[in-house]
């Protein structure tokens, strides 16, 4: 375990940022001198609960969030400041709801069947204007901008500076690119066990949005933060492993079925089959919010294509499903969107796949078509949730993932997004005034 304190002094720390992701995604800290930090690594920092969304009164006692030492990043912008993700604890239990908490069950249920999930994410974002209302390079208007050379080269003192600082921290960063919408990126780094991807993921995100303001632009994981352009998906790789990691357990040798041609394991099958079980579930964590919505139920996009599955199907190598097996041993869930809450998104993938394993789920038929062309063919398959409203209550109707993520959690997540739905409904939107005012 990292002595915090020893840390500090050998990489010349004056403050630590404890840090904690909410319910909803947001990302809560307290500045805590380095002079402090033994007494914050073996108690925690004081939060009020109820001033962050978590569902909490002002009467909860104080949370603490306690810092995982293991976890401590040196701000490559700013290193006199070190990060650190914490673990919440009232009263000396950990709080059931939050986030990092319930992904560290899930991990812990997973090692007791001797699995280790592992998982790579592709978060993209757009830079924007500081206002947020525009893309930040107004020469970039490509009708197909995917990888568009000079656009990216535009933007190179952004990409360029949070991949030196990937390549700083061991993340083994290979690969950047300009996405499919004006405006918009992508950064590739190395697949990883589930809680790490999401300690990662939960930085990258402060990191891009951190070197983007210091170069005077808006970086925003928002799902559809431009109308008719490409959403902002967070696309998750998904394997499993023995717990040496020596053993990737998804993979065989190709085999026969539908799963066993592509090279997915029996355990493989069964974990693809939680994840299409409960598919109508996952839509409220992997899509948390209204604007979500607008992404995987969007119409044709300027590129020609909305990348954002709407049905729930899965299919070999073929961007245009759900799920996607690009090879043996591992498959792509491409129903996740920028919004995602960087622990959720690992905890639901895991819960779901657990399920599936312990009850043995058949995935289902694989469609091996464009689902963009071809897809009104397809009449039995499952839709995907036309809002957050629907999404709230599938998930609300599937006890089982309920269970598995816990009882408390999928209570307090179940409560907190439908205030977030009502704060929703009840707002007059301009649209209502330019459609109805005359009616």
């Amino acid at each position: 375990m990292t002595d915090l304190a020893a840390f500090a002094q050998e990489k010349g720390i004056k403050y630590f940022m404890i840090s904690f992701t909410d319910l909803f995604g947001g990302q809560r800290a307290k500045l805590v001198p380095a002079q402090a930090i033994a007494d914050m690594q073996q108690d925690g920092a004081g939060f009020a609960g109820f001033a962050t969304w978590l569902d909490m009164t002002p009467a909860h006692p104080d949370m603490l969030a306690v810092p995982d030492p293991d976890t401590v990043i040196q701000l490559p912008w700013k290193p006199e400041v070190a990060w650190v993700a914490a673990n919440p604890v009232m009263e000396g239990a950990d709080v059931s709801q939050a986030p990092r908490n319930v992904l560290r069950k899930l991990v812990a249920e997973a090692a007791d069947l001797g699995l280790n999930v592992k998982t790579g994410i592709e978060a993209e974002f757009f830079l924007l204007t500081p206002e947020g209302d525009k893309i930040s390079d107004p020469a970039d208007t490509a009708e197909k901008p995917c990888y568009d050379q000079q656009a990216v080269m535009r933007r190179y003192d952004v990409i360029a500076e949070v991949c030196d600082y990937m390549l700083e921290l061991g993340w083994g960063p290979y690969q950047n690119d300009h996405e499919d919408a004006n405006g918009q990126f992508e950064m590739n780094w190395e697949f990883d066990d589930a809680l790490k991807t999401a300690d990662k993921h939960s930085f990258f995100k402060f990191m891009v949005k951190s070197v983007a303001e210091k170069h005077g632009l808006r970086a925003t994981f928002m799902p559809k933060p431009v109308e008719g352009l490409t959403g902002n998906g967070c696309h998750a790789h998904i394997s499993v492993w023995d717990l040496e990691s020596k053993t990737n357990v998804f993979a065989t040798q190709k085999g026969e079925g539908q799963t066993g041609e592509l090279g997915l394991s029996e355990q493989g099958k069964f974990f693809l089959g939680g994840i299409m079980k409960h598919a109508s579930a996952l839509p409220a964590l992997t899509n948390p919010t209204v604007n979500s919505y607008k992404r995987i139920n969007a119409p044709r996009t300027m590129s020609g294509a909305t990348w954002a599955p709407n049905t729930v199907t899965w299919t070999g190598n073929n961007r245009t499903h759900m799920v996607r097996v690009p090879g043996p041993g591992r498959f792509e869930l491409r129903l996740p969107d920028g919004a995602a809450n960087p622990y959720l998104l690992q905890a639901v993938i895991i819960a779901a796949g657990l399920s599936g394993i312990q009850t043995k789920a058949d995935p289902g038929p694989r469609y091996d078509i464009d689902m963009y062309a071809e897809g009104h063919k397809i009449t039995d398959a499952p839709k995907l949730p036309l809002n957050l409203l629907d999404a709230i209550r599938w998930f609300d109707e599937d006890p089982d993932l309920k269970a598995k993520l816990g009882t408390e959690f999928s209570n307090s997540y179940i409560k907190m997004k439908m205030q977030e739905w009502n704060s929703f409904v009840t707002h007059f939107s301009q649209w209502e005034r330019d459609n109805t005012l005359d009616i």
